[in-house]
């Protein structure tokens, strides 16, 4: 078996207020004549003056910002729109920023994937499409759990799919983490977007695709979230259990969950955290660990939305459970590669009604 040559990100900086070192330690070397410029793609929750985040950023008057719309998942059409603004100009930028969750900073990756490689966004969904090197990028997470400021993945949802650009030209070059920047994230969100994390570790752990560094990630991982969330909040300990499962997953594969929730989001357009919780609450036939994650429900006073309150007809539930079936890397590293006979169409519509 030919092992995998594994792609983590090069450098980061971690502690509160390392926000302020992005001009010094980041971008200075980066920027070196006038025409350098920066495409910042900022969470648009921080467009606001009361949430502004402008004052605290080194941005230069030829820089371009982006104020992304999170209120939806990722989608081809979007970040097409963004990146055509980008390649209209004379000279391509030197460095991409992505300030926000995992959306946000998916964006930016696509961006930098986008600017030199030809195409829409959607023709590189799926493994190991991008040929071309990415410009330089870098991830500053504004609320952790997702871990895409450490995976290869850039989740998105084009018209008939939804499926990331798995790439190593999706890992970020550089990322920087300040618990600071946590501060004002609202509950249900902040555990929601925390279960993607947990969700990474127990895919990675019960997948056939890991390795002795990728199972200490994920114990690790696990190990933190469960101090954080049941002893003591410590925000810069989550951010680093966001990096170790984000590490931990990018290194190995996910399992069941993720593309139950990929049918979810394509859809009903459900944001991808809330789908990871209502998707893996239905799965403890495979993943044990579902008993730690009712109790955070219940520690949290989280209650999920239930699909089958939602009016959904069985052509949405068949449309979901196609979705689903189309990611067969991860569903071989959760059942082997004679998945397509061990989780049927028919197992995983069962599936879906039960959420």
């Amino acid at each position: 078996m030919k092992l995998r040559n594994c792609k983590q990100v090069t450098n980061y900086i971690l502690g509160k207020n390392s926000l302020e070192q992005l001009w010094e330690d980041v971008l200075e070397d980066k920027i070196i004549s006038d025409t350098d410029y920066v495409v910042y793609c900022i969470d648009h929750f921080f467009e606001s003056s009361e949430n502004s985040l402008i004052d605290r950023l080194p941005i230069r008057n030829n820089d371009t910002i982006f104020y992304i719309d999170t209120t939806d998942e990722p989608h081809a059409d979007y970040i097409n729109k963004l990146i055509d603004i980008v390649r209209a100009n004379k000279t391509l930028p030197s460095v991409v920023v992505g300030i926000g969750g995992g959306s946000t900073m998916d964006f930016a990756k696509a961006i930098s994937i986008l600017c030199t490689n030809e195409g829409k966004a959607e023709d590189y969904q799926g493994w190991n499409l991008v040929k071309n090197k990415a410009i330089f990028k870098v991830g500053i997470p504004t609320i952790s759990g997702t871990g895409a400021e450490f995976t290869r993945t850039c989740v998105m949802t084009s018209k008939i799919k939804k499926l990331g650009i798995n790439s190593d030209q999706s890992v970020f070059d550089q990322v920087i983490m300040d618990p600071n920047l946590l501060e004002t994230v609202p509950k249900d969100q902040f555990f929601y977007t925390a279960m993607d994390c947990f969700v990474h570790n127990v895919e990675s752990l019960r997948g056939s695709q890991n390795d002795s560094l990728t199972i200490a990630f994920a114990e690790k991982s696990l190990e933190m979230m469960k101090d954080v969330f049941f002893n003591k909040m410590d925000l810069e300990k989550l951010m680093v259990s966001s990096a170790m499962g984000g590490t931990a997953v990018a290194n190995s594969n996910v399992g069941i969950c993720h593309p139950l929730s990929y049918g979810l989001s394509l859809v009903l357009g459900l944001h991808h955290g809330i789908a990871i919780c209502i998707a893996f609450n239905q799965l403890e036939e495979y993943y044990p660990e579902v008993k730690d994650f009712k109790e955070y429900l219940i520690k949290y006073d989280i209650k999920l939305p239930k699909i089958n309150e939602m009016g959904v007809s069985e052509k949405q539930i068949e449309k979901m459970a196609d979705a689903t079936l189309l990611n067969e890397k991860p569903l071989e590293n959760a059942f082997g590669p004679n998945w397509k006979n061990i989780f049927t169409k028919d197992k995983v519509i069962e599936l879906i009604k039960k959420m």
